[in-house]
């Protein structure tokens, strides 16, 4: 259930904050050239979406063992 929501909400564009853990966003990616690493041939690769997830402070503070 909370991935999907998280999933259509971050299709539509939205941002979504977890208190606590924390928070996911939206980028792109522009169009670029690369190369085929095994012929050195170059390729196109296509712009892109992306998606930002930024940790909260206390899902941080918790894996680096910070009490608080």
């Amino acid at each position: 259930m909370l991935i999907g929501t998280i999933t259509t909400a971050l299709s539509q564009g939205d941002s979504v904050q977890l208190i606590g853990f924390g928070s996911f966003s939206t980028g792109a990616h522009a169009a670029r050239v690369g190369r085929n690493p095994a012929t050195g041939a170059e390729i196109q690769i296509p712009a892109a979406k992306t998606v930002k997830i930024t940790a909260g402070k206390a899902f941080n503070d918790a894996v680096n063992g910070v009490r608080g």
